[in-house]
């Protein structure tokens, strides 16, 4: 292996964490739906909860989706 594919390769392997960790927040500002939590009532905190937990598992059903593709 040559210095550009290891490069390359560590630079693949951060950029999938950055953008998981991208999506993942977009994902709980969604969910909030774009308020703070010092602002939210009890019933919005609930609602966002719902919202992550439905995120959580469409997230599963898509890994479960490639497993059975391959």
């Amino acid at each position: 292996m040559d210095f550009g594919r290891i490069v390359q390769m560590l630079i693949n392997r951060f950029m999938g964490r950055a953008i998981n960790t991208g999506i993942n927040k977009g994902i709980e500002f969604a969910a909030r739906k774009g308020k703070p939590v010092a602002e939210m009532t009890p019933a919005d905190r609930k609602q966002a909860a719902a919202n992550r937990d439905l995120a959580k598992r469409a997230r599963q059903a898509s890994r479960i989706a490639r497993k059975i593709g391959r």
